[in-house]
């Protein structure tokens, strides 16, 4: 991320500008600048804010919510839970997908990129938007969390039946952010490997969104993945 210009869509940076001028962006700013000088920092600086550029404001309709980016090479593109073609499934999307495939009936995917969610309305967001290389949670209470619980307030205030969903304990604590008068929340166990056999599988997060998505008179999303 320059220290001089944000690479985010013209929409969301006219929803979130006063953020940008806020002393904890630029401590965050900063930290950045530190961490990069000394160490590989995931995503690279251009796709930081992905999720925000391929899902702008105004096209929200479903909110998946993770924690970090993943910090080994090559896999972290800015979408959450989403890898960069050509990467290897890390275990939580692999479990993702065999959710898609028992409740959808669709073929286990080939890619881990998750841009055809994005581009239709899913807005994949991280709560912590960067990570150091090999350091689970490193960039975490920098300044992030101030940032997207903002944007997940935003989204709260101004729009209308978005479907979240929210898993794990980590997302699910974001509920508190959300209007459920206005809103659609689906709950359940985070899908790691640690959790999995808990109430992941068989929670049908994704029939469960289109089905909320037709009664409020919008499109389902075409969750296939190739």
């Amino acid at each position: 991320m320059s220290s001089k210009k944000i690479d985010i869509d013209a929409e969301w940076f006219e929803v979130l500008k006063d953020q940008f001028h806020m002393p904890y962006f630029d401590q965050l700013k900063n930290f950045l600048i530190s961490e990069k000088q000394q160490f590989s920092v995931y995503p690279p600086g251009n796709q930081i804010f992905a999720a925000f550029n391929l899902t702008n404001f105004s096209r929200v309709k479903v909110v998946i919510l993770g924690q970090d980016p993943y910090h080994g090479p090559g896999q972290a593109h800015g979408l959450c839970f989403s890898v960069s073609p050509g990467i290897p499934h890390p275990p939580s999307l692999q479990n993702i997908f065999k959710e898609l495939q028992s409740d959808l009936g669709f073929p286990y995917p080939k890619s881990g990129n998750l841009e055809l969610w994005a581009r239709q309305g899913v807005f994949l967001l991280n709560a912590t938007l960067t990570v150091r290389a090999s350091m689970a949670g490193s960039h975490q209470k920098k300044g992030w969390e101030l940032f997207t619980d903002e944007v997940i307030s935003q989204l709260s205030q101004h729009k209308t039946g978005l479907v979240f969903i929210l898993w794990g304990s980590y997302a699910q604590a974001k509920s508190k952010l959300i209007d459920a008068k206005k809103h659609h929340i689906i709950r359940s166990v985070h899908p790691s490997p640690l959790s999995v056999y808990r109430g992941f599988f068989g929670s049908k997060p994704f029939s469960k969104t289109n089905n909320l998505l037709i009664k409020d008179g919008k499109s389902p999303i075409d969750w296939q993945i190739l």
